[in-house]
């Protein structure tokens, strides 16, 4: 038992780490150290135009599109009915307050609200929650921290399950289809536009069929201005988030 939990551990870092080698920072350091080494300017010069060519939100916006493409933002009351609505973790962080440690939202905190307001219509009878906990993480799996917001929303004690403790998507279509416990359940599964396609394949090799509810969209509909030709911090974030989730697709695409 201990092997096999350090060989899990393991793992985890490592799916952690290894998209850090094919990200765009990682790319240009090692041109200009290459260039510098080799002292042939042409190589650093590459690095510098592939960081210049990352940081432009013009760029980084297509790609973020692209991640989503395939979905739009659905009133709740548009969904299919289901056995179970399924949260996927992945909306707060852990900080330490005057008091102990507290839980604030990040960018996907839409994915609770769509399930509280999922159950409220009443397309499943069971909602969900993965109670995700990686290795370096602080305070209570993020699943029962959810249970506490949406049972302050309404949603009674009675509906809520929680997922064992989970570290990646692949973790949390296990755990569901575990507690579900029935063959071929049918589930309304929420998370993040662009983590979807990922999800949604994950899940139904579990053995899950999948009613896709996609929230949190990161691209929105404004228009290009200039300042979208501006090299920009977050645009090039948002390149290297995008390289990311290519290539856990491709990662489960070759998995499943």
């Amino acid at each position: 038992m201990v092997l096999q939990s350090s060989k899990l551990l393991k793992m985890i870092y490592l799916h952690k780490i290894l998209p850090l080698l094919a990200s765009p920072l990682f790319l240009v350091i090692i041109l200009f150290i290459w260039g510098t080494v080799s002292r042939q300017k042409w190589i650093s010069l590459s690095g510098v135009c592939i960081l210049v060519l990352c940081s432009l939100p013009i760029i980084s916006g297509k790609l973020i599109y692209y991640l989503e493409k395939d979905y739009v933002l659905k009133p709740t009351n548009t969904a299919s009915t289901a056995d179970a609505v399924v949260v996927l973790s992945g909306m707060v962080r852990t900080l330490k307050g005057s008091e102990g440690l507290v839980y604030e939202w990040g960018e996907a905190s839409d994915r609770i609200f769509a399930g509280i307001d999922l159950i409220d219509e009443q397309k499943a009878p069971i909602l969900i929650l993965t109670g995700g906990h990686l290795p370096w993480s602080v305070g209570t799996p993020e699943g029962e921290y959810l249970k506490k917001i949406a049972i302050k929303n309404g949603i009674s004690n009675e509906v809520i399950r929680v997922t064992e403790n989970v570290q990646n998507t692949d973790q949390e279509a296990k755990a569901v289809a575990k507690l579900l416990n029935k063959t071929e359940p049918n589930v309304i599964l929420v998370t993040s536009a662009f983590h979807m396609p990922r999800a949604q394949k994950v899940f139904e090799a579990a053995g899950l069929s999948v009613s896709s509810f996609a929230v949190d969209f990161l691209s929105g509909a404004d228009e290009p201005t200039i300042m979208d030709f501006i090299p920009d911090a977050a645009a090039f974030r948002d390149t290297s988030f995008f390289i990311r989730e290519i290539i856990g697709r491709l990662y489960y695409h070759l998995k499943y």
